[in-house]
C-alpha cells in the first residue's frame, strides 16, 4: 500500500486490521509499516470479490461464511475501542441526501415542509437506530470489499470502522448497492443471521420481526446516506460508474418506506422528487454507460 501522508492516515488501517484480525477475522496481515512515508506490506487477499461469484448457487455458502465472521467480528466488541456511531454522524451522513442528491443530482430546492418531513425522518430514523445493541461496525461489509478465498471471507476497506447499531453491516451485506435479490431470500438469510447471533448472545431482540425492523430502519439510514454519496462521487470525484446503483439503492429505500407508518411522509417526498432526476449536462447520458 502507497498511502502517501498528506493525502491519507494508515494509522487507521493498521489498528482496525489488528483488533479485526484479532477478533478472527480474515484481513490483511499488516507485515511491515513505515507510517512516516505512508507504506505498508501487507498480505494480499486475491482479486475475486463476493461480487464477481454471487449467483443463485454460490450465495446461501457465500452469505453464511459472511454472516458468521459478521458474528465473530461482532462478539470481539468493546465500547471506548472505536468511534461512535452517534446522532451526529448518522445525520450528517443523512444530510448528504439533500445536499448531493436532492439539491445537486436533481436540482430541486425542498420547500419548508418537505424540510420538515426530511428532519422528522432522520429523527425517527436514529431513534430506532441508537437503541439497538451495538457492536463494532465495519461500514462497509458488501460485496465488493469481500473477497472470496480459502478463508472466507477475505476483509478490506475496513479503516473507518466505527462502534454502533448491530443491524448496520448485515444491511450493507444483505442489500447491496451492488447486487439486489427477492425480498423473501433476504428475509431467510436475515433470520439465519439472527438465529445464529442469538446464539451466540449478542444484543439482537427475541422476536425477529422487531429485529427485521430495525434491519429496515437501519436500510433506510444508509440508503439515503448512499444516495448523497453516489451523487458526490459523481459531481465531486468525478466517478460516474455509482449513478448505474442509484435506482437500485432508491427502489431499496422506497419498499422500507412504504411498509412503515412512520416512514410514509417520506415516501409521499420521495414521490414528489420522482419525476425530477433529469440533468442539464448534456453528457450525462454518455457518462451513465461508463
Amino acid at each position: 500500500m502507497d498511502a502517501p501522508p498528506q493525502h491519507e492516515n494508515c494509522a487507521p488501517f493498521v489498528q482496525i486490521a489488528k483488533l479485526f484480525g484479532d477478533a478472527g477475522v480474515h484481513v490483511p496481515q499488516v507485515l511491515a509499516q513505515d507510517l512516516s512515508q505512508g507504506f505498508l506490506l501487507l498480505s494480499d487477499l486475491g482479486d475475486v470479490t463476493y461480487l464477481s461469484q454471487l449467483n443463485a448457487a454460490s450465495a446461501p455458502r457465500l452469505y453464511h461464511d459472511a454472516s458468521m465472521a459478521l458474528i465473530k467480528l461482532q462478539l470481539a466488541s468493546q465500547s471506548n475501542v472505536l468511534p461512535d456511531y452517534d446522532a451526529a454522524t448518522l445525520t450528517r451522513e443523512m444530510q448528504l441526501f439533500p445536499d448531493w442528491y436532492v439539491s445537486r443530482h436533481l436540482g430541486v430546492s425542498l420547500d419548508e415542509k418537505q424540510q420538515a418531513i426530511l428532519h422528522k425522518t432522520f429523527e425517527v430514523l436514529n431513534q430506532n437506530i441508537l437503541a439497538q445493541g451495538r457492536v463494532y461496525v465495519h461500514r462497509d461489509y458488501h460485496s465488493r470489499n469481500l473477497m472470496a478465498c480459502d478463508d472466507n471471507p477475505g476483509v478490506l476497506d475496513f479503516q473507518d470502522a466505527v462502534y454502533g447499531a448491530i443491524a448496520y453491516d448485515l444491511v450493507s451485506l444483505l442489500k447491496d448497492a451492488y447486487i439486489s435479490w427477492e425480498e423473501e431470500q433476504i428475509i431467510d438469510w436475515v433470520v439465519r443471521y439472527w438465529q445464529a447471533a442469538r446464539k451466540a448472545g449478542l444484543p439482537v431482540p427475541d422476536d425477529f420481526s422487531d429485529f427485521y425492523r430495525d434491519f429496515e430502519y437501519m436500510g433506510a439510514q444508509r440508503h439515503i446516506k448512499v444516495l448523497g454519496i453516489f451523487a458526490r462521487l459523481y459531481y465531486r470525484d468525478g466517478k460516474a460508474g455509482y449513478l448505474k446503483d442509484m435506482p437500485r439503492v432508491l427502489q431499496y429505500l422506497r419498499n422500507v418506506c412504504e411498509r412503515y407508518v412512520e416512514l410514509r411522509p417520506m415516501l409521499r417526498l420521495l414521490d414528489s422528487l420522482s419525476g425530477q432526476d433529469l440533468h442539464p449536462d448534456a453528457n450525462y447520458k454518455n457518462l451513465l454507460k461508463l
